[in-house]
């Protein structure tokens, strides 16, 4: 993670600033370059887009994204995977999705990188349940472990292979273990 070392600026600077490779978040007046997503991470991150999109976008339930800007509460973050209702997702004026965000995610995924604070990300996370989300996953790889954020309830940490992976009810035809999440990793 890298810190910016100038003066702290504005949201609405920070927003008009390029994008960087990887995404720099806003967070408490300074920017935060995330850490460049390594092997472990990137194959999570694909197969929960495409599997949570796989149950939900054709029916216009929901849709995942990975990586989308989503700015709300004073921060400019980037969670891993972005999940949000059908009709919560902004629209342009032809209809298409919007490219900006200014809303927080019904359901936000975070997957820890190796070189990446845990609560940086966990902050990340209460930030989205704090202005709306109703649903947060914090994954380690390296642990094989989920920590998930249910709505106003305590985190629950899920390591059993059987265990089932809680979701949203927005999502309730996706389901996952513990054990089928970490076997997309092998080869």
């Amino acid at each position: 993670m890298v810190k910016s070392p100038t003066k702290p600026l504005t949201l609405e600077e920070f927003l008009k600033l390029p994008e960087t490779k990887p995404s720099s978040e806003y967070i408490n007046s300074q920017i935060i370059q995330k850490p460049m997503p390594q092997g472990k991470h990137s194959k999570l991150q694909g197969k929960l887009v495409t599997g949570i999109n796989e149950v939900v976008e054709n029916r216009k339930i929901a849709l995942a994204f990975p990586e989308l800007r989503c700015t709300f509460g004073g921060r400019s973050i980037v969670p891993d995977v972005a999940v949000f209702a059908w009709e919560r997702i902004p629209i342009d004026e032809r209809g298409d999705v919007a490219n900006v965000f200014h809303t927080y995610p019904d359901w936000t995924i975070e997957i820890l990188s190796p070189d990446q604070s845990q609560t940086k990300v966990t902050g990340n996370i209460l930030h989205c349940l704090k202005h709306g989300s109703g649903f947060g996953w914090l994954i380690d790889p390296d642990e094989r472990s989920v920590l998930v954020y249910p709505p106003k309830q305590q985190p629950e940490l899920l390591q059993e292979e059987q265990e089932i992976l809680p979701v949203p009810d927005l999502v309730s035809g996706f389901q996952l273990t513990v054990g089928q999440l970490f076997g997309w990793l092998k080869l």
